[in-house]
C-alpha cells in the first residue's frame, strides 16, 4: 500500500470576495508569483505545492524556472513584456527583487507588497484590494528610488494580471469625435495586443480598459475578464501569449520621454487599475464595475439625488446667445418640465465664435451688460438649477490672458504652436495659473447661485512642454494638476455637481469620476448612434452619470431624422436631458415632449439603481433592461434598429428573469412616431390595456413575444413580480 506524501509548500497569498478568488505564491527572496485570478475558490482550496515543482523544464532552458510574477522584470530571466523599463544612464537596466515583505491591511481582502531590488537600489510597492460587494480587484504601484542617483522609468505597469489559457477575445473599443465606444473584437493568439494613447487625455480612440472573454461566453453566461485603468491622460496596454498557454495582461501610464526621471528618494505613482472577472457573462462584468463606481462617486451631500432633467442650450444657439431669447428658452423649458437650464458656450468676455475668449471667465458685457444675476434669478425663479459651461484648462491666443501671459500656453521652445479648435492648453501645472482659474471658477460660484458645471476639455495636447517650453514633457503633470484643482473647487463649493466633457466622450474615465458626477459620451445625439455608443459605455460606467439627451430632428451631427419618441427612448436610459429649441416646437410636440419627460421622472428611481441587462436579438433588435439585482421589477426597451427581415418577429428571452414566478408585463409607453406601422394583435392589445400574467420560466427560456413594427421604434414594458 503506498503512501503519498505532501509536497513542500511555500506560502500562499489568499484573497476572497463574494464570487472571486485572487492566490499569490510568496517567496522572500522574490517577486510573489501570479497562481490564480479567477472565479471563487472554496475557502482553504489553494495549490497543491509551489508552481516550479509541478513544471519540468523543457530543453534549451535557463536552469531556474522563472514564472509569471506579480512585477515580472527585464534582464534577468523573463523574456515575456517587463512590469518595469528603467535604467541609471545606462546602468541598472535590469532589475529582480531580492526581498519581498507583506503588509496586510485587511485580512483576506487587502494588503500590500513590498518588493526590494537590492543590486538596482529600488523598492516597488503593490497595493492589491479585492471588494467583498463588487467583486472588484484593484492594483496600484509605486516606484522608489532608493539610490543616490537619479533613475530614469521608461514604463512602470500599474497591474500585472494573469489571464486563462481558454481566454479567447479581447473585446475593446476605438473610435473619434461623434462616435465613440467602436467595439473592436481580437483573437487572442501567440501575437502581441497592444493598445497604446499619447493625446494627452483619455481620448476619443483608445479607451483605457477592454474585455477579455473565454469561448462560449455570452451577454448573460460564461467567464469573462474585464479591466480599465483609472487615469485621464496617456495609457498603454498589452495582453501576452506566455509559454505555459496562459496570458499576462499590463495595464499602465505611457509616460513621455523625461516624465519618468525619479531624483535620490523619489517616488512614482502609478494611476489604479480596476479590473473583474465573472461567471454571468458581459452583464455580470458590467454589474461589478457599475457597483465600485457607484461606491466611490462623491456626490454633493453623500449620497445621489434624483438625477434632474437637463436643458442644454449649445444646439439651440451655438454662439448667438441673447439675453432675451436665454430667458424665453428658460420659460419653454419650464413648461415641459426641465429641472436644470445650463447655458453652455458663448456668455463669456469676447466668446463670439470658437476663436477667441478662452480664459477670460466673466460674462461678456456686450451680451450681459449687468452679469449673468438676472438670467440666473430668472431660472431659479422657474423652479429650475442654473448650470455653466466652462473650459478652464484651454486659451485662445485671442484672450486677455493670453495678451497677458503668453508664456502660460503649453509649448516647446522653437517650436510652432498648434492650435485646435482655435485653442492652446493652459499649462495649469504652473501654480499661478491654477490659481488664477480657480480664482476666476470660485468668484463666479460664490456671487451666482451656480450649481452645475459642465466642464470641457476640446483639443488633444501637442507641444506639451512647461515652464514656458523650457522645461519637461507636461502630459501627466497636466493631468495631476486637474485633479488637484478640482479636489480645491470641489472643496470650496461642494454643493456643485461638475460633468466631464471632452469633445463628448474624450475624456471618461474612474479616475475623473473621483472629482466629477456625470459625463458626455459623445456630441453626437442621433438616436441610432447612441444605441451603440451607450451600449460601449455600459460596459464599464452605470447609466446615471451618462449625459443622454433628446435633440433635433435632423440630428446635427448626422443629419438622420428619427420620431420624438425613438430619441426620448433612447435619452431616457441614461440621464435625461434636452438639446433642442423648446421655443419652436408645435403644441403637439411640446406635449408628447412633456409625457416623456413625465415618463422619465417617474421611472428614474428604477433606472439608475440596481443592474442593467443588454442584449441584441437577430432580425434587428437591440434591448436593456433596468432593475434590481432580483429582477422583482424590471423596465425592458426594445429598440427596432432595422426593418424586420422576418415574417414573424422572434420572441425575446430574458434569463434574468425568476423562473419560479409569475410576471405582470405591461406596455407602458405607445410605439408611436411618424409612418411608424404596428401590426394589431390581441396579445399586444392586452399588454397596452392593463397588461398580462405571464410565468418567468417561459420568458426566461421560450421568450417574450415580439410586436411587428417599423424601424426606429421602441417596445417599453415594465414587468413585476406577482406571485412565487
Amino acid at each position: 500500500m503506498s503512501v503519498s506524501r505532501p509536497l513542500p509548500s511555500p506560502e500562499f497569498l489568499v484573497l476572497h470576495s463574494q464570487r472571486s478568488t485572487v492566490i499569490l505564491e510568496h517567496h522572500v527572496e522574490e517577486a510573489p508569483i501570479w497562481r490564480y485570478w479567477g472565479p471563487r475558490l472554496p475557502e482553504g482550496c489553494s495549490p497543491a505545492a509551489g508552481l516550479r515543482t509541478t513544471r519540468p523544464l523543457p530543453s534549451f532552458m535557463l536552469d531556474f524556472d522563472q514564472p509569471l510574477t506579480l512585477v515580472p522584470t527585464f534582464g534577468v530571466g523573463w523574456f515575456g513584456q517587463s512590469a518595469l523599463l528603467a535604467h541609471r544612464c545606462g546602468s541598472d537596466f535590469a532589475q529582480a527583487v531580492t526581498r519581498c515583505d507583506i503588509e496586510w491591511s485587511v485580512p483576506a481582502r487587502a494588503l500590500v507588497l513590498h518588493l526590494t531590488d537590492a543590486v538596482a537600489q529600488l523598492c516597488v510597492d503593490v497595493t492589491l484590494a479585492l471588494d467583498d460587494a463588487s467583486d472588484v480587484l484593484t492594483v496600484r504601484t509605486r516606484l522608489t528610488n532608493l539610490a543616490d542617483t537619479p533613475l530614469e522609468v521608461q514604463w512602470l505597469a500599474a497591474a500585472t494580471l494573469p489571464l486563462p489559457g481558454q481566454a479567447s477575445t479581447v473585446r475593446s473599443y476605438a473610435g473619434q469625435h461623434n462616435h465613440e465606444f467602436l467595439l473592436q473584437t481580437d483573437t487572442l493568439s501567440r501575437s502581441l495586443w497592444r493598445r497604446e494613447n499619447r493625446r494627452g487625455r483619455t481620448s476619443h480612440d483608445c479607451f483605457p480598459g477592454a474585455v477579455v472573454t473565454t469561448p462560449g461566453a455570452t451577454d448573460d453566461s460564461g467567464l469573462v475578464f474585464g479591466a480599465h485603468l483609472a487615469w485621464s491622460g496617456n495609457h498603454q496596454q498589452s495582453i501576452e501569449w506566455l509559454h505555459d498557454g496562459q496570458y499576462q495582461w499590463q495595464l499602465g501610464e505611457w509616460l513621455a520621454p523625461g516624465e519618468g526621471l525619479l531624483a535620490p528618494g523619489q517616488s512614482l505613482h502609478t494611476p489604479e487599475v480596476v479590473a473583474t472577472c465573472s461567471l454571468q457573462g458581459l452583464n455580470g462584468l458590467a454589474a461589478n464595475f457599475h457597483a465600485e463606481l457607484r461606491a466611490r462617486l462623491n456626490w454633493p451631500g453623500g449620497s445621489m439625488r434624483p438625477r434632474p432633467v437637463h436643458l442644454n442650450t449649445w444646439e439651440a444657439f451655438y454662439f448667438d446667445l441673447k439675453s432675451g431669447d436665454i430667458m424665453a428658452l428658460a420659460d419653454a423649458a419650464a413648461e415641459v418640465g426641465v429641472e436644470r437650464f445650463v447655458l453652455d458656450d458663448g456668455w463669456f468676455h469676447g466668446r463670439h465664435h470658437d476663436r477667441a475668449g478662452l480664459g477670460d471667465w466673466w460674462p461678456d458685457a456686450d451680451k450681459f451688460p449687468r452679469g449673468l444675476d438676472a438670467l440666473v434669478q430668472h431660472v431659479n425663479a422657474l423652479g429650475m438649477e442654473f448650470g455653466l459651461w466652462v473650459e478652464p484648462e484651454m486659451i485662445n491666443p485671442d484672450s486677455e490672458l493670453h495678451r497677458a501671459h503668453p508664456d502660460w500656453a503649453l509649448q516647446i521652445a522653437g517650436r510652432a504652436l498648434i492650435t485646435a479648435r482655435n485653442q492652446l492648453v493652459l499649462d495649469i501645472a504652473r501654480p499661478e495659473a491654477a490659481d488664477y482659474l480657480f480664482g476666476k471658477l470660485d468668484t463666479l460660484l460664490r456671487s451666482l447661485p451656480i450649481r452645475y458645471l459642465k466642464w470641457d476639455h476640446n483639443r488633444d495636447l501637442t507641444t506639451a512642454g512647461l515652464a514656458g517650453g523650457l522645461g519637461s514633457a507636461g502630459y501627466r503633470a497636466q493631468v495631476h494638476a486637474l485633479y488637484g484643482l478640482l479636489v480645491r473647487l470641489r472643496a470650496a463649493h461642494p454643493e456643485v455637481e461638475i460633468e466631464s466633457c471632452s469633445g463628448g466622450g474624450g475624456r471618461i474615465d474612474f479616475a475623473i469620476l473621483r472629482h466629477t458626477h456625470r459625463v458626455w459620451a459623445s456630441d453626437c445625439i442621433d438616436a441610432l448612434s447612441r444605441l451603440q455608443i451607450q451600449r460601449g459605455f455600459g460596459q464599464f460606467f452605470p447609466p446615471e452619470i451618462l449625459g443622454s439627451h433628446i435633440g433635433t430632428a435632423p440630428t446635427h451631427t448626422t443629419g438622420r431624422s428619427q420620431a420624438l419618441a425613438f430619441r426620448a427612448a433612447v435619452a431616457m436610459t441614461g440621464h435625461l436631458g434636452v438639446e433642442l429649441d423648446v421655443r419652436h416646437l408645435d403644441s403637439a410636440t411640446r406635449q408628447n415632449l412633456s409625457a416623456w419627460i413625465a415618463r422619465y421622472k417617474a421611472w428614474r428611481d428604477c433606472l439608475h439603481h440596481g443592474r442593467i441587462w443588454r442584449g441584441e436579438l437577430a432580425d434587428g433588435l437591440v434591448w436593456q433592461a433596468h432593475g434590481d439585482a432580483e429582477a422583482r421589477e424590471l423596465l425592458l426597451f426594445v429598440y427596432r434598429c432595422q426593418p424586420t427581415t422576418h415574417r414573424y418577429t422572434p420572441p425575446l428571452r430574458l434569463p434574468m428573469l425568476d423562473a419560479a414566478v409569475r410576471y405582470h408585463v405591461e406596455q407602458l409607453a405607445p410605439i408611436e412616431g411618424e409612418g411608424a406601422v404596428l401590426s394589431p394583435s390581441p396579445f399586444f392589445d392586452a399588454l397596452r390595456d392593463g397588461g398580462l400574467e405571464l410565468d418567468g420560466a417561459w420568458m426566461a427560456q421560450a421568450g417574450l413575444p415580439m410586436p411587428r413594427t417599423t424601424a426606429e421604434t421602441c417596445f417599453i414594458v415594465r414587468l413585476q413580480k406577482v406571485s412565487a
